[in-house]
């Protein structure tokens, strides 16, 4: 999941993640550690299963192989 300015501020969407029973990945394309200091802290990490950051488009296939293996893996 990109969520962009509510990976930072999306509280609502933060409690909705929470109670989801899928797997999640908060997803950027930039590395928010390396931009403003308010987009250093995520409200959805916490509630997220992994994060990919700072590798462009190529964090989209990566994000959904992440989550794939890990359907696979709660499958088993």
């Amino acid at each position: 999941m990109n969520a962009g300015a509510l990976t930072h501020y999306g509280l609502s969407l933060r409690d909705a993640l929470e109670i989801a029973r899928v797997p999640k990945v908060e997803l950027h394309l930039s590395n928010p550690q390396a931009r403003e200091e308010f987009r250093h802290a995520s409200v959805l990490a916490g509630v997220c299963d992994g994060v990919v950051a700072g590798l462009g488009a190529h964090g989209y296939e990566l994000a959904v192989r992440a989550a794939l293996a890990l359907v696979e893996e709660r499958a088993a």
